[in-house]
């Protein structure tokens, strides 16, 4: 437990529990007097759990930069680009892969293949929300005993680690003989399922190796012979539904209900959903948020966003007590209060394939596309008529001549709603979605590209720091 005391001095303890509203259940390690030898099974609990965790936290920071969601208040830092300390998510990333570390340590000394496939699984995960936020972060050195000052590793070193990671994770994985078996009821994410596991570190290097779509080294081959090895349906999903209270974003619906101003969705993604933007209404916009609400004024429109940087049309004057724009609704499949945290689903997987076969064989593309398409609408539950109807609509079925990257993106777009990835796909895409502006009173010129590092990370480890640039700067996959 040296190294997790050592950690706590790194980082900072009291951001990690301001970031949650309780206590996290499944943390084995806050205390050594309690846990002096935590198992297998209860490591896997924590670090799944966690992993479910980070990726809420980690949209709830990037959701403003896609313009998923949008602050009520003008101006307001996160939607305007202005920097915020995020010490808090900072932590939590590396509190979880410390844990995930003793996880993996555990299981090597134990010859657990399974729980060492899945350690490197979610190390890699959470190694990637660090490193696609602030770009440079400590690695290689960030569990070392010996010192509290790690060296940062570079982006792209971050990304060779990523990738060994889940290439040990393949191996591992694929075995089948282990003595030591997934407690199916510890973890939180594909119950103990190794076959799961295996597919989910196919689709996160799926994910890894199309990032790099813009670099000279992409290659799409690469990314659909990984592809094939991943998920084969919405079943396949790797998600963490296991909660004290309920999902999160559920509790960010709730909390909007009671006038806790959080949780309005952006006009951006309203307006594209609602036919404003492209011509065509998204059946999926009423499974995603709940129609306004606004008395003695039947004209009003069902479904509206809130401006970012530009805030709430009532705040002035009624405050938001009238539900006069679109907000995260808790009946839905996707944010109600049993709703699983996504890591990766098969319907990204489908798009990624679309992206990935565009140019060398249209017909697998396309298909790619259309099952995309359905696979999220099956997720939330769209009525089958409504499904038909969109997917049959000229402007969606153009057929596999006119399949454009722009339509790929554009419906992954809601395919990704409210995961952290979301963000990646539009710094690759350079954010050209139709009519997506800048928030109104940005305080950069462009588009926003990177986080500054947390302040509470300058404090302990300044002298290894990188010096900090414009949140406008590129990281490097993100760079020709």
């Amino acid at each position: 437990m040296k190294k997790y005391q050592k950690l706590i001095m790194f980082t900072i303890l009291i951001s990690v529990f301001s970031l949650h509203s309780c206590k996290d259940y499944f943390d084995q390690n806050v205390n050594p007097n309690q846990v002096s030898n935590p198992s297998l099974p209860s490591l896997l609990s924590t670090a799944t759990s966690k992993a479910g965790i980070n990726s809420f936290n980690v949209a709830s920071i990037t959701n403003n930069f896609v313009q998923y969601t949008a602050n009520p208040v003008a101006s307001a830092a996160g939607d305007t680009y202005q920097i915020v300390d995020y010490t808090g998510t900072w932590d939590a990333l590396y509190f979880a892969m410390a844990d995930t570390k003793d996880l993996k340590t555990s299981a090597i000394a134990q010859g657990s293949s399974e729980y060492v496939g899945v350690a490197n699984v979610l190390l890699a995960y959470n190694l990637s929300l660090v490193t696609d936020l602030w770009g440079a972060a400590p690695y290689t050195d960030a569990f070392n005993t010996s010192t509290l000052t790690p060296k940062y590793d570079t982006e792209e070193e971050n990304y060779d680690v990523i990738n060994t990671l889940l290439d040990e994770a393949i191996v591992e994985l694929s075995k089948t003989n282990a003595t030591l078996k997934l407690a199916a009821t510890s973890d939180l994410i594909h119950g103990g399922d190794r076959a799961k596991w295996l597919k989910t570190a196919y689709a996160l290097k799926a994910r890894a190796l199309n990032k790099i779509s813009k670099k000279a080294t992409y290659n799409p081959a690469d990314v659909l012979a990984a592809l094939n090895n991943s998920y084969t349906s919405n079943a396949d999903d790797a998600g963490m539904a296991s909660f004290v209270l309920r999902n999160n974003w559920a509790t960010v619906a709730r909390n909007n209900a009671s006038l806790t101003l959080g949780g309005w969705l952006s006009e951006q993604l309203i307006d594209h959903l609602n036919g404003t933007t492209y011509g065509v209404f998204d059946p999926r916009i009423s499974k995603i948020t709940d129609p306004t609400s606004v008395p003695n004024n039947p004209s009003y429109p069902a479904y509206i966003g809130t401006v970012n940087g530009a805030g709430n049309r009532s705040n002035p004057p009624n405050n938001n007590t009238v539900k006069d724009e679109n907000y995260i609704s808790e009946s839905s499949p996707w944010t109600s209060a049993t709703a699983p945290l996504l890591l990766v689903t098969y319907a990204e997987l489908k798009f990624i394939e679309a992206e990935a076969a565009l140019a060398t064989d249209p017909t697998r593309a396309y298909n790619a596309y259309l099952a995309g398409i359905g696979a999220n609408m099956d997720k939330l539950q769209v009525p089958t008529v409504d499904k038909a109807a969109y997917l049959a609509n000229p402007a969606i079925a153009v057929g596999a001549a006119n399949l454009t990257k722009a339509l790929i993106f554009k419906e992954k777009y809601v395919a990704t709603y409210l995961n952290p990835e979301a963000w990646n796909d539009a710094r690759r895409n350079n954010y050209q979605y139709k009519d997506f502006t800048l928030p109104a009173n940005a305080a950069l010129t462009s588009f926003i590209r990177r986080v500054a590092y947390p302040s509470g990370e300058t404090t302990k480890n300044g002298a290894n720091v990188p010096a900090e640039v414009p949140l406008s700067t590129n990281l490097w996959w993100d760079k020709p």
